[in-house]
């Protein structure tokens, strides 16, 4: 067999790509700056091929370089999951996880898993980052995230793992005149404002879509960052908000000031919420943590939620 590419010079390459620059990469890999040019012109060579050009906006990959960088990432992921497979001990998963979940679930979900799933597995240490589901996909597609906690459907070369669905429940100012209504139809809806967050989540197409069908207008000249810039608008009286009732139980009372939950007759609108991997790098820890957020999920917010089957 011939004299093959190492990992290690695999993955000082994809850092070089995914970083721009010779001194980010190393600094990312850990390793001196000339020792990654070494790495990387012994892998040109063994290849045959220049891979980057130095540019005035940093690294570029060339035409072979963006070849041999999709098959390095692929085969990076392919190792960590063979790796991944057979470190965990039979009793429970151990090593790094690198977590994404987006900021309308994280905070209103996680404090509710993690501490099952530490007495669980632990070993396991489990780095998460929030973000838009967006900034998240794409992150999981370069690498940086090894599985990512979203609403769905998320796009690319991706394998997820369906959880639950979860209303959209009304939110409105304490003045509103729906709250003296107490319920109102989805027919109520129409020629309403309506607030949502900006185009990086994928709760905006579903609320935009629902105001197109209801008749209602989607407020454009103000988008919130997140849900709770959403309920103060909602609060000052700039429009009503369509928001997810894992937020809603965490975050509003029935005696708040500012805003009230009305219910809606008629079909509820639900969210599909997932865990999410990259297709080539899904292995046995993901279908093991999400069960555990099924579970969790189940107790904590019974009659909420609608589980997916597994």
């Amino acid at each position: 067999m011939r004299d093959l590419p190492s990992l290690r010079q695999l993955e000082y390459f994809v850092a070089l790509v995914e970083t721009g620059s010779f001194k980010a990469a190393a600094e990312h890999c850990r390793i001196s700056q000339p020792s990654l040019s070494v790495q990387l012109a012994t892998l040109e060579k063994r290849l045959g091929q220049r891979l980057v050009e130095r540019g005035r906006a940093g690294v570029i990959p060339t035409l072979a370089g963006r070849e041999v960088y999709d098959s390095a990432r692929a085969i990076l992921d392919a190792a960590q999951t063979l790796v991944n497979r057979f470190d965990a001990p039979r009793s429970g998963l151990s090593g790094v996880i690198r977590f994404g979940a987006s900021g309308t679930l994280g905070p209103y979900l996680l404090p509710h898993v993690i501490a099952r799933l530490h007495a669980r597995h632990p070993d396991l240490q489990l780095f998460i980052r929030e973000g838009p589901p967006e900034t998240l996909a794409t992150g999981l597609a370069r690498g940086d995230f090894d599985m990512i906690l979203v609403q769905l459907p998320v796009r690319g070369d991706i394998t997820p793992i369906r959880l639950f669905r979860e209303p959209l429940e009304l939110v409105v100012a304490r003045d509103h005149p729906f709250v003296a209504r107490g319920r109102i139809t989805r027919e109520d809806l129409r020629g309403e404002t309506v607030l949502a967050l900006g185009p990086a989540f994928a709760l905006r197409q579903q609320v935009a879509d629902l105001c197109e069908t209801l008749g209602a207008r989607l407020r454009a000249d103000y988008e919130g960052n997140s849900l709770d810039a959403i309920r103060l608008m909602a609060g000052m009286g700039m429009g009503i908000a369509l928001l997810p009732a894992l937020y809603v139980r965490s975050e509003i009372g029935p005696n708040d000031a500012d805003v009230a939950v009305v219910p809606i007759d008629g079909p509820r609108t639900l969210r599909s919420v997932g865990l999410v991997c990259r297709s080539g790098s899904i292995d046995d820890a993901a279908p093991r943590i999400a069960r555990l957020i099924q579970s969790a999920a189940r107790e904590v917010f019974s009659g909420t939620l609608v589980l997916e089957p597994l």
